[in-house]
């Protein structure tokens, strides 16, 4: 069983849910973020969604568009990020670490020394934001082949014979993308995430975690109480951003936010 698996499935068997934070790897600079994954995990993560920062991040609103801008400037690139998540595991070996991006970047290393610097480093999981199953093969074997799992996205509109296929292909869990949109959006309809949810475990086994709009502990619960897991994105770059002068006002802004959420993602699991 991989570190991915173990984790979640711990979790799920022991009536608990996971804290997903992503942050931008190189956000605001390259030094931050290996310090902020540790403060994070202290804070409660239960899984680290690590972005690789690209110039062109369609799916991401403007908060996330501007920490991989930043990150960017200081010339952050995938063997960066890459060397972020090894120096990461010096000191944690227990820890998910997946990494959310583009495929340009992995596209241009190849995916098979993708794959394989990607296990050497530590990685557990990939999302390809703008590759589908249908088209990621290739790469999900390459993946598969160092034990990273392939993570999708299922999408509010995604039909049933739809959400189907993309399960079929998913490893780890399954990410539902709980409203139409990039990330950062508000106004999450529970109710209709909660009826597609039920539709997603007709079809795996795997835990389903839910990604966008997540901003504070009421909505982190509210998902909480339908899904496995619950990532948080914008809120926690936010805070990032606003505190981007001082790496010791970041981790305590970011730490001190995530505790606001675990104990609410408990008590959603009863």
């Amino acid at each position: 069983m991989t570190r991915l698996q173990t984790c979640l499935t711990g979790l799920r068997a022991a009536g608990k849910k996971a804290l997903i934070p992503y942050v931008t790897a190189g956000d605001p600079g390259k030094e931050v973020t290996v310090p902020l994954m540790h403060a994070m995990v202290e804070a409660g993560a239960a899984v680290i969604e690590l972005g690789v920062p690209f110039s062109d991040p369609m799916a991401d609103g403007p908060v996330i568009q501007r920490a991989a801008e930043r990150a960017l400037v200081h010339g952050t690139s995938l063997r960066d990020v890459l060397a972020m998540v090894g120096e990461f595991r010096q000191k944690n070996q227990s820890t998910p670490v997946i990494l959310m991006g583009y495929l340009n970047p992995v596209e241009v290393m190849g995916y098979e020394r993708f794959a394989r610097e990607a296990a050497a480093a530590g990685v557990d999981g990939v999302l390809t934001v703008d590759m589908p199953p249908e088209e990621a093969g290739d790469l999900a074997a390459q993946l598969e082949r160092q034990g990273i799992a392939p993570v999708f996205l299922v999408a509010p509109t995604s039909p049933p014979a739809r959400v189907q296929a993309i399960c079929a292909h998913a490893r780890g869990f399954v990410y539902y993308v709980s409203m139409k949109g990039v990330t950062g959006a508000s106004h999450l309809d529970f109710a209709a995430v909660a009826q597609k949810i039920s539709i997603i475990r007709q079809h795996t086994d795997l835990p389903v975690g839910i990604g966008f709009g997540i901003k504070d502990a009421d909505s982190a619960a509210q998902a909480a109480a339908c899904a496995d897991a619950v990532v948080v994105g914008s809120a926690v770059v936010q805070r990032v951003e606003d505190n981007r002068d001082d790496t010791g006002r970041i981790l305590a802004a970011v730490s001190a936010f995530l505790r606001t959420l675990v104990p609410a993602l408990q008590r959603a699991a009863g």
